[in-house]
């Protein structure tokens, strides 16, 4: 049994959409973030950085329980446990790899600030807001030619197109036109059609605050009690 400790968030849906897509039973515990869940003793035991999703996977490979932390990491752990979504051939493993790193260290942060700076900052900084949507205008381009010749970021569907999906969802909020892209419409088009996807999107999704996000959340998310020492 997978112990899912999550938030409907683009990198939680991420674990959400893999579950699914697998077929592995998984109980949630919703880890709600504008509440300060994220700081609770017992989840900081097996996510020490304070960030959602986590896993514990009662089962794991010695057959004893094991705890993993950061989405990428849970990823392909799922993947090795289950063998799916990711190529055992050396070089379509990293093929797939090597996007999934790209949404690690560019995707997810740079789109991240994108949200934050646009939508989130009390003080709307032009430089930042500009830096950050043109970046975040590069990397569209960046996905949209890789996706040129190709259905799926690695030749066939993988953990590469989950991690980097749930992202793409918001791009309003990221001063981008998804119409400008033909080709990443073409591919989010076909993610988002998949029932399994379509049922990982909604997890959580009911419990999670609808509307703006109130002080309460935002000096939890982003003001002293995100950085106090733990």
């Amino acid at each position: 049994m997978i112990e899912l400790y999550s938030w409907a968030t683009p990198n939680g849906h991420k674990i959400h959409i893999m579950l699914e897509e697998t077929g592995l039973a998984y109980s949630v515990h919703g880890v709600d973030i504008g509440r300060g869940d994220q700081f609770e003793p017992g989840f900081l035991a097996i996510s020490p950085n304070n960030r959602v999703p986590a896993i514990v996977d009662t089962e794991g490979p010695d057959g004893k329980p094991i705890s993993i932390f950061e989405s990428g990491a849970i990823l392909l752990y799922l993947a090795e446990k289950t063998g799916e979504f990711l190529p055992k051939d050396a070089r379509a493993r990293y093929e797939v790899i090597q996007w999934l790193m790209f949404q690690m260290g560019n995707i997810g942060p740079m789109l991240g600030q994108a949200h934050h700076f646009r939508t989130y900052a009390p003080d709307k900084i032009d430089y930042a807001i500009n830096r950050y949507t043109n970046e975040a205008r590069r990397l569209y381009g960046v996905v949209d030619k890789r996706l040129t010749d190709r259905p799926f970021f690695a030749g066939e569907y993988s953990i590469a197109d989950m991690a980097i999906f749930p992202w793409l969802r918001s791009w309003e909020r990221q001063g981008v036109n998804i119409d400008d892209y033909p080709q990443l419409k073409r591919w989010f088009d076909a993610i988002a059609a998949r029932p399994a996807v379509q049922r990982g999107v909604q997890v959580l999704s009911a419990q999670s605050r609808p509307g703006p996000m109130d002080e309460k959340a935002k000096e939890i998310l982003f003001g002293a009690r995100q950085y106090a020492r733990r």
